[in-house]
This record gives structure tokens, sequence and C-alpha cells, in this order.
């Protein structure tokens, strides 16, 4: 037995972790200390590694063999294990849109699973950052634009996830620009700060997350890798963090003495600027060995807490792509498809009336689960739109048209039903890095000198695999005009067309919406997304997704955007709370979604606010024919000045049956209802009103006074 299990044996038999983290703390060497600092792989050979494939293995930092001390062992997220051959989920935003906790918590368990049964530890894939513009090229990761979505799905993902390993949430902090990321500085007055942007991130903290990863930019004149404000005053200072902190990948600090003292623990993922600089810095005084032990310490302390812990038993490699998690695939995908608009009855579509469908559309038969950065995760089968819908009607004829608008048109006139399928793919958004950025002088001052042998190493082929040059941020929040071309054709030739909408962020549909009978979200839907998607326009399951983000009817309904910035200002208003502090009227709000059913809601009762949280119970009732699945949405509408006027304070999914009524007990936090006055949180107002709504700004919600 190793130093390191011995150690974890003491402290599940009831030693104090502190005390058995000094004890192993006392036992490495300087220079094994420092080797805890940064990734175990050279600079140069891990680039080469990682431009043939990202992520292929564990990424392992800080692995000290003398000791059995395993090391951070690094998988990417979030849409699932990046490693090896693994089952792709949904992305987050679409997980966001099934407003389901307990399902993301199983999503967190699959993934852990399957990281842990090929070699990781240590899971990079909670990402909760706003999107203060649906034009943010990763929005795909993220959960939505309300910090309470944020912060539950996220406490969801973690809770899943430590059942088999480390979980660590990104990117810490005010990310959500990529064209711009490693030179953009962003700033946010105190109050913006605490009460928009970071909210999130203190909720996973409380509810145990291991890591902390800051992201690229600056903030407030500091690169967020070595901003002492955010790492030692907020996280650890106010909020109690007793994790680790990570760097972003490569670009993820500039001075590695700095980084050290601000309380950056661990740079990612290779030896790279510390083990170039760090030890001058501790021969000049810019760093100290208190600063290495205070790292060495969290570095070791977290790694002992986790395999103490009561983990699940370590699964086999048979996890990874098992049928029981491409089966959880296709719930989560079956739940987060959000229907927009459905007139006529045209949606469910009736199989056993259907001869034929029309699918068109180049997106219909492509393995589109997202872009292809660091998140990509490379299942071994996808299941199309096409594939789904050609398996669930069989002896239907179902006829494919990619791009041509006449031949789709010419051959949805004499089909039952069209599908049109649109929107984007990695080419339009996601995680950009290209041969620019790796030119940037600024970024290459970063690397290690090219040693002998490695002088041809090419940069841009590690761009591409990593990002490449397509994504970053979208250019328009519109479709493509071929694709709008195609729509228009096909809804004039057939008027039982659908269009499926293939995205992440937030879509502008005014110019052809008015032209079609129904639309749906069917989102970047992982390996099963065809199976699920045909589940719901067959009416085999609910429409049931609902909106984490509101969409306008006018990009000029939005905040300030340019994807090249090198400085912005980040206020509170963006989303739904803009739209409603400007008085415009959304396309469609934060929650919306329609269901092949009706509901109703009524007797709302309120519990006095205990803490900062209370509980709503309302009645929910199925007014419609069939069974369906509803969420029941909290707000909470203030009148105060500077203040959004409606904010998201909870939320719960039901099933419902036909006829039927149940009583729903919703958990609603208060701490939107506060403001950050002289370094503290005060109500924004003595009373607020409590709303139970579909929505956000249903105009049948019923609601009572609170008071707080």
């Amino acid at each position: 037995m190793t130093a390191f299990d011995e150690a974890v044996a003491r402290v599940t038999g009831g030693a104090g972790l502190a005390a058995e983290t000094d004890a192993l703390l006392a036992r490495l060497t300087l220079d094994e200390k420092l080797w805890l600092l940064d990734g175990d792989d050279e600079f140069w050979p891990g680039m080469a590694e990682m431009a043939a494939g990202y992520n292929l293995r564990p990424i392992v930092m800080g692995a000290v063999d003398r000791l059995g001390i395993p090391g951070l062992r690094f998988s990417d997220g979030p849409r699932g294990v990046v490693m090896g051959a693994s089952t792709a989920f949904p992305v987050s935003m679409a997980r966001g849109a099934t407003w389901d906790l307990g399902l993301e918590e199983r999503v967190g368990v699959a993934i852990g699973r399957e990281m842990r049964a090929q070699g990781a530890n240590f899971f990079g894939g909670v990402c909760i950052n706003l999107p203060r513009h649906p034009a943010w090229g990763r929005v795909q990761e993220t959960y939505g634009e309300d910090p309470i979505l944020l912060g539950e799905f996220g406490a969801a993902l973690v809770r899943g996830v430590r059942r088999n390993a480390m979980a660590v949430a990104k990117h810490y902090a005010l990310n959500s620009m990529e064209n711009a990321r490693f030179q953009v500085d962003v700033t946010a007055d105190e109050a913006t700060l605490h009460e928009v942007f970071l909210p999130h991130f203190r909720r996973v903290v409380e509810e145990g997350v291991d890591g902390i990863m800051t992201a690229y930019n600056s903030v407030g004149g500091e690169w967020a890798g070595q901003n002492e404000e955010l790492m030692e005053g907020i996280l650890r200072g106010r909020w109690g963090f007793t994790g680790v902190t990570v760097s972003d990948f490569i670009f993820g600090l500039r001075d590695a003495g700095a980084s050290l003292r601000a309380g950056l623990d661990v740079e990612e993922p290779f030896r790279q600027q510390r083990a170039q600089h760090l030890p001058a810095a501790l021969a000049d005084g810019s760093a100290g060995v208190e600063h290495v032990d205070r790292a060495a310490r969290r570095i070791l302390a977290t790694q002992l807490a986790h395999h103490a812990r009561d983990l699940e038993p370590a699964p086999g490699i048979e996890v990874v792509f098992s049928a029981e998690h491409r089966a959880l695939a296709r719930e989560v995908s079956r739940r987060s498809i959000v229907l927009l608009k459905n007139e006529n009855g045209t949606l469910p579509l009736a199989a056993p009336a259907l001869t034929s469908i029309v699918v068109a559309g180049r997106l219909a038969a492509a393995r589109n689960t997202g872009d292809h950065g660091s998140s990509d995760v490379r299942s071994p089968a996808v299941v199309t739109v096409l594939d789904g819908l050609s398996a669930a009607v069989p002896g239907v004829r179902v006829n494919h048209v990619a791009d041509d608008a006449q031949a789709a048109a010419e051959a949805a006139r004499t089909a039952d039903a069209a599908v049109v399928v649109v929107g984007y793919t990695a080419v339009d958004e996601g995680e950009y890095l290209g041969a620019d950025t790796m030119a940037d002088p600024a970024l290459q001052a970063l690397f290690p000198p090219v040693p002998d042998g490695a002088a041809g190493f090419d940069l841009s082929q590690a761009a591409a695999t990593m990002g490449g040059a397509a994504g970053g941020d979208r250019a328009s929040l519109r479709l493509l005009p071929a694709d709008v071309e195609l729509i228009r054709a096909v809804a004039a030739a057939n008027p039982r067309t659908v269009v499926v909408i293939v995205t992440a962020g937030a879509v502008i549909t005014e110019e052809w919406r008015d032209e079609v009978p129904a639309v749906v979200i069917g989102w970047y839907s992982g390996v099963e997304g065809g199976h699920a998607l045909a589940d719901v326009l067959l009416g085999k399951a609910d429409a049931a997704g609902r909106l984490p983000y509101s969409i306008p009817v006018s990009e000029e309904h939005l905040p300030f955007f340019d994807r090249n910035a090198r400085s912005i200002v980040y206020d509170r208003w963006f989303g739904q709370r803009l739209l409603d502090r400007d008085g415009h009227a959304a396309a469609f709000p934060l929650g919306f979604g329609l269901s092949y059913t009706t509901f109703a809601l009524d007797r709302l009762v309120l519990s006095p606010v205990a803490g900062e949280g209370f509980t709503a119970t309302v009645r929910v009732t199925n007014t419609g024919e069939r069974a369906g699945r509803h969420v029941v949405q909290l707000y909470g509408v203030v009148e105060a000045d500077d203040f959004p006027r409606r904010v998201l304070l909870g939320f719960a999914p039901v099933e419902v049956a036909a006829g039927e009524s149940v009583e729903v007990a919703v958990t609603g936090s208060t701490r939107p209802l506060q403001r950050w006055v002289s370094g503290g949180f005060v109500p924004a107002a003595a009373d607020v009103t409590i709303e139970a709504a579909a929505y956000s700004g249903d105009p049948s919600a019923v609601s009572q006074l609170l008071r707080l």
C-alpha cells in the first residue's frame, strides 16, 4: 500500500483530512511539490499528441509515483466524456431545456462512470457561464440565460459526477465571448458581478464542487488565471471554497509566479510556464515557498477527499457507450425538444395515416452533435433525423432532399407531411482556436522554446484539432438564406410542414415563421437525437421542452456585442430582463414551450421565507385529452429601481394524466430578489409578488404576495 493509499484509509476511518494532508505534504520534496503545480507531460510532446487527437486519454497533472499520488486525471466535457468512444449526450443547453434536475444528475452519473472506466478522475465539464448575448460561440456548453438555471443544473451535474470522479466548474469568470477570449478585458461593477455573473458559481461551491477552472479573459484588468480577488477574495474568502483551482488550457495565465501568488493551484495541461519560470520566481521572491505549499496542500486535500468518499463500485469498460447510456441520451433529447408553434393540429403526426414523408435539409442526414472543439465526443454511432424518422415509420416512404429547394417542394407537394431540418453546424458556432490564434506573438511568448527535433511541429494542425478556424461567435442570429429559401418552398407546397431548428442559442425567425404551421427546436441532440425527435413528432412522447432563454424579435433588442472587442463592460441587462426593462415583447419568452395537451395552475400557497428560500405549492391540472409533462416556474415580480422586473426563483417538472390534477411543491430561492450593497446582500424590496407560471410573463399565472 502506498503512502497515499494509507492516508486515504485513515481519512476513511475518521482521521482528520487536514492532518493527513499535512503529513503527506511533509513527505514531498520541493521538486515534487512543484511537480504538483502543472501537467506531467512536457509541452511540445503534449502538443503533438493533442494535434493527433484532443484528450484521447486522461491528461495527468501531478502524479507522484514514489508516494502513490494518482494526480488529477483530466477528461473534458460537458457533452459527455471526450476520451475514447463515449456517449454524446445532448449539449448542455438542450439539457437545460428539460428543466429537469433529476435527469441532469443521472447524466452526471453516466459521465462519471464512463470517465472512471477509462482511467480519468477529474471532469472539466461543468460549464455554467452566463451567455450575455446569444451569439456566443460556446453557448451550447452552458444551460441557459438565468443564474438560477445555471446554478441548479451545474449543482445537479456535480452531484452526479462526484459519485465516480471529481467535478470541475468553468470558466470563472465573465466568460461569454469566444473569438476574443484570449484578449478581451471584461469589467462589471461589484453589484452586477455578485447579483448576476457569480451566483451560479457560488451555488456549485455550496454543492461541493471539487475544482474551479479559471477563464482565459481578463476581469477588471487582470487575467482570470491570476486574479487574486476572484480566487482568494471571493471564491475562498467569501464562499469558503476548499477545492483546487486550475487554469484553462495553454493560455490560461500570463505570469507563473503571479498566478501562484494569486491563488491558482494548477497550470493546465502541460509543463509550460511554471516549469520554465517558477523556479526563478521563487528565487527572486515574486512568489514564495509558502505559496507552493498552499497550492500543494489544496491539491493533495482535494484528491484525498475524493478517494476517501463513498464512491460507487468501479465500473467496467462496458459502461462506455452502453445501451443504458444511449437510452438515457434518448430520454434527455426527447424531453429537451421545444415546440414553439403548432397550428391546425399539425403535430403530432398521425403515424397510421402516413404513406409518405419528405425530409428536407442538409442537416437531416448529418451526424451533428455540436462543435468540434474541446467538448466534442467521438461516439461510434449517431442517429440522424433521417435515421430516426425512417426507423419510426416502417412501410412509409421517407424521401430525403438535401439542399435543392425546388426539388424539395416538388417532393413535398404529394407527401402527407414534410419535415424541414435547418440550422447550424460546427462551421457556424463553437469553440474557436484558429491559426491566427497560434500566430499571436503575445500567445506564442507563452510557449517554451522548441526543443531540437521538434522545429517542424505544425501549430496550425494543433489549432485545427482543438477547435479549428471554423466556429466561434455567430455572425448572425438568423438562419442561412438557403435554409429560409428551403422552408418557404416546402411550406408553400405542403400545409403540414414542420420546421426543426438545430441550434444551441436563440434563432430569430421573424422573416419566415408565419409561413409554416409548426416549429420545434431540436438542438444538438446527441447520439440518439433522431430517435428522440421521431418520438416527439409522432406523439409517442409529449412535447416537454421549455426554452432556457428568451428569443427576441430583433437583434436590436439585445445587448451590444462585438465579437472582436478588446474590452467590454457587462451590466445586469440582457435576455428576458432586458426585454422587460425596455418594454419589448419577446418572440418567445424565457421558459416558453407548447405541449400536446393543456394545463391550468391554481391554489398557490406560499410558506414563509426561511433563510434564503421558501416553498410554493400549486395545483397543476391537465385540461387536455392526453397525458403530458408541464414545468411549473416560479417568478418574483419586483418593484424596485434599476432592478429586473421579473426574476426566476425556482422550477419543477411534473407528469399529469389527462383530466387529472397534481399538487406540486416547488422550492424557491430569494437570492435573485437581493441587491448587493456595501459588500453584502439586502432585499431589493420588502414584498414581492410570486407567480407560478408556464413561462416568464405568463398571463395565466397565479400569484401571491411574499414578505421578504
